[in-house]
This record gives structure tokens, sequence and C-alpha cells, in this order.
């Protein structure tokens, strides 16, 4: 291997780098969210919060680099766990990492979460932001099942009343909101 190849090498490297961050880029405006990691202590909150046993498949929506779809994984080994994540970086992260950690039960998706089908989800996750969550809001109320669990790190669902919320031990103090559905009576709605 001699100077000419190092150097095609240094500049296929770099060219692979541009390629990510442009895309990292791109996705982010065309999505609203860059994809950011959930922190261990949040994690641990969210993980908290989940109830030992789930009686359907659990959907991670806009997965990122998969902090959260892994752990949902393990804690649920028998049931499908389906990690949503449209832009390519993250995704191929994603893949790259499930042939490396082993995780059976856990499907990778690089979709729109908005097009997918949450009829028979048992848990539902998402770390998304005011404008992604008022999105999904509609697909939700229409889609998931009666007991079905919403479970969203630092944005509330706007129009919900969390049926629980914990707060993370971490610089931010981060909110972790609980849905069950039917989800709770909207704010300032009469309960029967």
């Amino acid at each position: 291997m001699g100077p000419d190849d190092i150097t095609r090498l240094e500049v296929v490297a770099l060219a692979l780098v541009v390629l990510a961050v442009v895309l990292l880029f791109a996705y982010t405006l065309r999505t609203g969210i860059s994809p950011v990691p959930t922190s261990p202590r949040v994690k641990a909150v969210m993980l908290a919060s989940l109830p030992p046993h789930l009686d359907g498949p659990v959907h991670e929506l806009g997965a990122g680099w998969g902090t959260l779809a892994f752990a949902l994984a393990r804690r649920y080994p028998a049931l499908p766990v389906v990690a949503h994540e449209l832009s390519p970086v993250p995704w191929l992260f994603l893949l790259a990492r499930k042939a490396i950690q082993r995780a059976p039960n856990l499907t990778i998706r690089r979709a729109d979460f908005l097009e997918a089908d949450l009829r028979a989800a048992a848990l539902v996750t998402c770390y998304l932001y005011p404008g992604g969550m008022e999105r999904l809001r509609p697909k939700l109320e229409a889609e998931l099942r009666p007991g079905a669990i919403l479970l969203s790190n630092c944005f509330a669902m706007p129009g919900w009343a969390p049926t629980a919320t914990r707060i993370a031990d971490d610089l931010y103090a981060t909110p972790v909101y609980t849905y069950v559905m039917p989800h709770a009576t909207p704010r300032g709605a009469a309960t029967s």
C-alpha cells in the first residue's frame, strides 16, 4: 500500500463523513428533529415506567441510534419490538448495531412511522418534539387499542392528561409521560 492508496482512502473516508453529515442535516430538516439518543437516566425512568408484561408488539417511533429499542427488546424478549427510523444514517447504524448486538425480536424499519400500522401495539414509545407529537396524536387516537400504552420522553401529548409523569434525575429534570389508551380525558373535559 503506497502513499497514493492512503490518500484515496482518506478522500473516501472524508466523503463518507461529509455525506453522513449532509444526510443527517437534510433529514433533520425533513422530520423537524435530529436523532438524539435517550440518556441513560431517562432510559432507566422509561423502563421503570413499564409493566413487567405486555400483550402485544412494541413500537419505538423515531428510534434514532437505538438506545431505547435495544433495551426494549431485552426487556420484552418474547414480544416483537419494531424500531421505526426514517433518517438513513441512524437507520444504517441500527442495522450495524443489530448485526453485532443480538436482538432476535427487534425489527428495524426505515419508514415514516406515521404510515405504520399500530393497531396491534401494546406499547408505543417516542422522543419527538411538540410539532411531531401534535402530528402523531390523531394517528394514535385512531389506531391504538384500549389498554395500549404510550410512553413519551420529554414531550407531553397535546390535549391528553398523562396517567403518570415521572421525572428523571438528570440535568434537565426530563419528564417521562405515560398514557394508557383510551387516553385520559383531555384537559378541561368533563369525566363521566
